[in-house]
């Protein structure tokens, strides 16, 4: 069984930083593209990084990139997610999710076009002075 444990959320102010981690297990998980999604109050769900199973391929949405950085550790199964330069507009729980996830409204989805269900409890990250 697939589980995904956030953590490293916390209440930060703005320009302040934070590193997330996802602790996976029930898959391989060296073998596996991992994504980071957030969901910002009343908002839909958006992917805002994905990592490659290999090392060199990552992807960032346009609001994060140049502050977010995404990284694996394969020998520990964990992703994790630097969080610098941060903005009131990034508060959100955040997620990881097993996959390059895609995300549409309350939903996401993997490659092959499958409803993606594997969610953790997500970790809440709040930016505010």
């Amino acid at each position: 069984e697939v589980q995904l444990v956030e953590s490293g959320g916390g209440l930060v102010q703005p320009g302040g930083s934070l590193r997330l981690s996802c602790a996976a297990s029930g898959f391989t998980f060296s073998s596996s593209y991992m994504s980071w999604v957030r969901r910002a109050p009343g908002k839909g769900l958006e992917r805002v990084s994905y990592i490659s199973a290999g090392p060199g391929l990552t992807s960032y949405a346009d609001s994060v990139k140049g502050r977010f950085t995404i990284s694996r550790d394969n020998a520990k199964n964990t992703l994790y997610l630097q969080l610098n330069s941060l903005k009131t507009e990034d508060t959100a729980m955040y997620y990881c999710a097993k996959d390059a996830v895609h995300c549409s409204g309350d939903h996401c989805y993997t490659p092959r076009g499958y409803e993606y269900k594997y969610w953790g409890q997500g970790t809440q990250v709040t930016v505010t002075s």
